[in-house]
C-alpha cells in the first residue's frame, strides 16, 4: 500500500454516518486519490459541485419516470461522494477552514430539503393526493429541528458559561472512538466493524437518507419512503429538543448548587 493512499485513508471520518461509512466515503477516497494533486480543485469547489449535482438530481426527480428516477438515484449518490471528498481533500492538504466547514454544512441542509421537496412533488403527481407533500414537509421541518435544537442549546449554555465551548471540545476529544478497523487491521476486525456500523441505520441521518431516497427511486416507491422519513424525523426532532432541554436544566441546577 503506497504512502499517498494510506494518508488519504487516514482522512476518512472515523465516525461517519451509516451509508457514508462503508460505501460513499471509500468510493470518495478512490476518486480523491486520482485528483488530489490537481491544485485548482479546492475543497470549496468540490462542495459546490456536490450541491449542483444534488440540485440536478432533484430536477430529474421532478421530471418523473423510471429512467429519470434511476438517473436521479445515481446523481444523489454521486453528490454524496463529492460531499465526502471535500473534507478528505481539506484534511489531506491540511487546508481545513471554518468558512469551508460552514459552506459544507449549509449546503448539506439545503440539499436534503430540495431532495424531499422534489420527491414529495413527484409522489403528488403520481397519486394526485396532497399527503406526500405534507409528509415531505413534516420530515424536512423536523430534520431541521434536530440541528436547530442542538445549536440553540449550545448558544444558551455558552451565554451562561464562558468556558462551555472549551468544555465541549475537551469532552468530544475524550469521547473520540479509537480506530478499530481499516488498513492494516485484518479481515476479522473489519468484519466486526462492518456489522457494528449497521446499528447507525437507526439514526436516520443524512447517510441513511441517501440510501432511502435512492432505493425508493429505483423501486418507484416514493410515498412509503416519505412516511418513514416523516415519522423518523418527527420522533428525533421532538426527542432531541426534549433531550437538550433536560441537559440545560441539569446544568442549571449544577451551577446553582455551586
Amino acid at each position: 500500500m503506497n504512502e499517498k493512499f494510506t494518508r488519504l485513508w487516514d482522512t476518512k471520518n472515523k465516525d461517519d454516518e451509516w451509508w457514508s461509512s462503508f460505501v460513499t466515503a471509500p468510493i470518495a477516497i478512490l476518486l480523491t486519490y486520482a485528483v488530489i494533486d490537481i491544485k485548482w480543485l479546492t475543497p470549496n469547489l468540490i462542495t459546490l459541485v456536490s450541491f449542483v449535482t444534488a440540485i440536478l438530481s432533484a430536477l430529474f426527480i421532478i421530471a418523473g419516470g423510471s429512467t429519470n428516477f434511476l438517473i436521479a438515484a445515481l446523481l444523489i449518490h454521486l453528490s454524496h461522494v463529492f460531499d465526502c471528498m471535500d473534507g478528505q481533500i481539506a484534511r489531506f492538504r491540511k487546508t481545513s477552514t471554518a468558512s469551508g466547514s460552514y459552506f459544507d454544512r449549509v449546503t448539506d441542509q439545503m440539499q436534503v430539503a430540495v431532495w424531499f421537496a422534489a420527491v414529495g412533488y413527484a409522489a403528488f403527481l403520481q397519486s394526485g393526493e396532497i399527503l406526500p407533500v405534507f409528509l415531505a414537509l413534516i420530515g424536512v421541518v423536523f430534520y431541521a429541528q434536530r440541528g436547530y435544537a442542538k445549536y440553540v442549546a449550545i448558544h444558551v449554555e455558552a451565554s451562561r458559561d464562558q468556558e462551555y465551548l472549551a468544555k465541549m471540545a475537551k469532552q468530544a476529544q475524550a469521547n473520540q472512538k479509537p480506530i478499530v478497523a481499516g488498513l492494516g487491521y485484518g479481515l476479522l476486525p473489519n468484519l466486526f466493524w462492518f456489522f457494528a456500523e449497521q446499528r447507525k441505520i437507526l439514526h436516520f441521518d443524512e447517510g441513511v437518507f441517501i440510501f432511502m431516497l435512492s432505493l425508493s427511486l429505483v423501486l418507484d416507491q416514493l410515498t412509503p419512503m416519505l412516511w418513514l422519513f416523516a415519522a423518523s424525523q418527527l420522533y428525533f426532532g421532538l426527542f432531541r429538543s426534549w433531550q437538550h432541554g433536560q441537559i440545560i436544566e441539569q446544568n442549571q441546577h449544577a451551577r446553582i448548587k455551586k
